[in-house]
């Protein structure tokens, strides 16, 4: 009988032993070489500061949140306008994780907000960041695009124009200057209504609707809001973020309500 011998032989098997300690060891110097090489780079670095440091000079390469602290570096960046915080936040990692902080942005809130009439209820959502919050109230400020939450939500100044006929500006407290202006309320239901004691109004019934057309690429070809049949209200924002929507006749303007807790306006972003 013929005895075939077995696939692998003890030579064979000596041989992958040998290689694989090799391998390791190589590794294992090329690890211990790596960590040498960081470590002599670091004792360099540590070197050329100290002596910088004896000179009275600092290493142009230093990065200032590394120099004054987190704390510090916030009272800094809380001297920038808000343009500039925000250009901080792509700097690094750690420069965007104190240049987004509450603590900065609420300041920064409370500027944009002084003196506006109306505050967007998208930006004081419960658990919304304050650097969120900033941005979502410079872009709805920046929307001329009515929504029926605007409408609803604000009281609305109502007057005659100087081209509307006399009989009806002599009914006007703004032409008389013999009262408080004349008040209308919108209504999600669609309705429209005014002050029990209001001359003008005379207790008929008014609806509204909001139109808006659109054209290639999104952009707004019209947008007015229309009472009843009467002329259509064409509608603009001003800088305080308050409402104005007017014709040839009369002529709405929303009363400032900032005060209002929760916000005004529509719960999300309309472009």
């Amino acid at each position: 009988m013929i005895r075939i011998p077995p696939p692998f032989s003890s030579s064979t098997s000596m041989a992958q032993t040998n290689n694989q300690e090799l391998q390791e060891n190589q590794s294992k110097d090329m690890d211990e070489g790596l960590a040498l090489a960081m470590e002599t780079m670091g004792k360099e670095r540590e070197r050329k500061r100290k002596k910088m440091r004896e000179e009275g000079g600092l290493p142009l390469c230093q990065d200032p949140l590394d120099l004054l602290g987190r704390d510090l570096m916030l009272r800094v960046l809380n001297n920038l306008d808000a343009r500039s915080v925000a250009r901080c936040l792509v700097v690094s990692r750690s420069w965007n994780r104190v240049a987004s902080s509450d603590l900065l942005w609420t300041s920064k809130c409370e500027e944009l907000w002084h003196g506006k009439a109306h505050l967007p209820r998208l930006s004081l959502v419960r658990g919304v960041s304050k650097l969120d919050a900033y941005s979502l109230s410079v872009m709805d400020g920046k929307r001329t695009r009515i929504a029926k939450d605007d409408l609803c939500d604000h009281v609305w100044d109502f007057h005659f124009t100087k081209v509307a006929p006399e009989y009806w500006r002599n009914l006007d407290p703004y032409w008389k200057g013999n009262g408080p202006p004349m008040h209308r309320y919108f209504h999600q239901d669609g309705s429209q209504t005014a002050d029990p004691d209001d001359k003008v109004w005379g207790g008929h019934e008014c609806c509204y609707s909001i139109v808006t057309s659109m054209i290639g690429g999104g952009k707004i070809r019209e947008h007015y809001v229309r009472i009843n049949r009467w002329l259509p209200l064409a509608v603009s924002r001003k800088q305080d973020w308050s409402w104005e929507m007017s014709n040839n006749f009369y002529c709405y303007s929303s009363v400032p309500d900032a005060y209002k807790e929760g916000g005004t306006g529509p719960l999300f972003l309309v472009m």
